[in-house]
């Protein structure tokens, strides 16, 4: 067998580590050739073309967002009776049907569902809800309200299980630390602010004959200890995945996206519409916009976060549209928690359980989906669930990305109609 594969080679097998030069390490060309995943085969059969994988964007709203001011349950009294000063005013809710709409701040998001491009999931959670930020957040990321599974998020098990030998960027998360959603067992994500600063950064006076140097350092050795084994492969596939990076961000220094507001939430959203443009081959995208904790004067502040999100959302869908990418981007949004069902003597509200879910993009199942919570049937004083959100999950892993939801998520949760199927994806058995 030879020791080396040549770049067209590795291009045909869809590995990001085309971008590592010519040539390859022989365990990289192992890895190459023992690949045998729908995924990577798909892939494969797009190499010499634009691809049309299915591509997944996560949104966290980090704080606990709530949920009754961003879908305004507009017809319920008792909604107004709990909220004599929080409460979004009937005349000024953008109505979504006889019960629920938007707050007015989300005019934006409003365009977007009369063009039946969002899906409102109601009533999200999951039995026995935790208040504890961290813990709740643990809870979603990791898919296991017991605390008792595998201790990798449901995303980074999705790599894990669908995609072992895809590369190092099959996940790209904008941040500087990586979310435990996409934390899996085999590295397959990358995380960073903007795509120029990732990567191998020599030394002042330093440059390409640093990068060789390290290169040739992290050449395999026969008869190496398996700890050192495994940690030059780490690094190498480290360092090839900056490779990729660079290059594809290459692409996008003349890319300035369409009609992005400014704030940092946007401008991420901005860069993930550029990746995808730029034929990244990265499956899912992650994104954070935090400060939903407003235990004190909670309007202004979830009114400014919710005008960021509205805006950002919009700016992302209408550049997708312009790139003709729509139909491949499926974005959803989670917060840990929603808030209690009556506002405090601060003007805020506290944690509470249950919150909607919003699914957002050409493969969006228009729509408000699920029953708005019983506001006086109440788990001491928090809204009690109507859909597990790992049912959601399930949903988007089968009906989207086109895999297995059971062996991700430890059992089988109830399908929904909320999002539509993308043509190319068949779930497997």
């Amino acid at each position: 067998m030879r020791d080396m594969m040549t770049r067209r080679e590795f291009l045909a097998k869809g590995l990001t580590i085309v971008s590592a030069g010519v040539t390859a390490p022989m365990f990289l060309t192992r890895t190459a050739l023992a690949l045998n995943n729908p995924w990577d085969q798909q892939l494969a059969a797009q190499a010499s073309g634009r691809p049309d994988w299915p591509v997944l964007v996560v949104v966290q709203l980090g704080g606990g967002n709530d949920g009754l001011n961003t879908i305004v349950p507009w017809v319920h009294d008792e909604y107004y009776r709990a909220r004599p000063r929080l409460a979004v005013p009937q005349g000024a809710v953008l109505r979504l049907n006889d019960e629920v709409g938007l707050n007015p701040v989300l005019k934006p998001l409003k365009a977007l569902f009369d063009d039946g491009r969002v899906s409102i999931v109601q009533g999200v959670g999951y039995p026995n809800p935790n208040r504890s930020h961290f813990r709740s957040m643990e809870i979603w990321q990791t898919a296991d309200p017991t605390g008792n599974g595998p201790r990798t998020g449901w995303l980074g098990r999705l790599f894990d299980s669908e995609c072992p030998d895809c590369g190092q960027t099959a996940g790209i998360t904008l941040s500087p630390e990586m979310p435990l959603a996409m934390q899996g067992t085999g590295g397959r994500v990358v995380a960073f602010d903007t795509p120029e600063r990732f990567g191998f950064h020599p030394l002042a006076g330093g440059g390409a004959a640093e990068q060789e140097a390290l290169r040739q350092l992290l050449q395999p050795v026969p008869g190496d200890e398996p700890m050192v084994d495994f940690l030059t492969h780490t690094e190498m596939n480290a360092v090839v995945a900056a490779s990729d990076i660079r290059r594809i961000a290459g692409k996008l220094s003349g890319d300035t996206g369409t009609g992005y507001p400014r704030d940092p939430f946007s401008q991420k959203l901005r860069i993930v519409a550029g990746l995808i443009a730029a034929d990244a081959p990265t499956r899912v995208y992650y994104v954070s916009l935090g400060g939903f904790d407003t235990h004190a004067a909670q309007e202004g502040r979830q009114d400014r976060l919710l005008a960021t999100l509205g805006a950002g959302l919009a700016a992302f869908v209408a550049d997708l549209k312009q790139k003709r990418l729509d139909d491949r981007v499926l974005t959803m949004t989670f917060s840990e928690f929603g808030r209690r069902v009556a506002e405090n003597a601060s003007a805020g509200t506290d944690h509470g359980t249950a919150a909607p879910m919003l699914l957002i993009g050409g493969p969006a199942a228009a729509g408000v989906h699920g029953t708005q919570p019983s506001l006086t049937d109440l788990d001491m004083g928090d809204l009690k669930f109507g859909i597990d959100f790992r049912s959601v999950y399930a949903t988007v892993l089968e009906r989207w990305m086109g895999v297995k939801s059971e062996p991700i998520l430890g059992g089988q949760f109830p399908i929904l109609d909320v999002i539509k199927p993308h043509a190319g994806t068949v779930a497997r058995v």
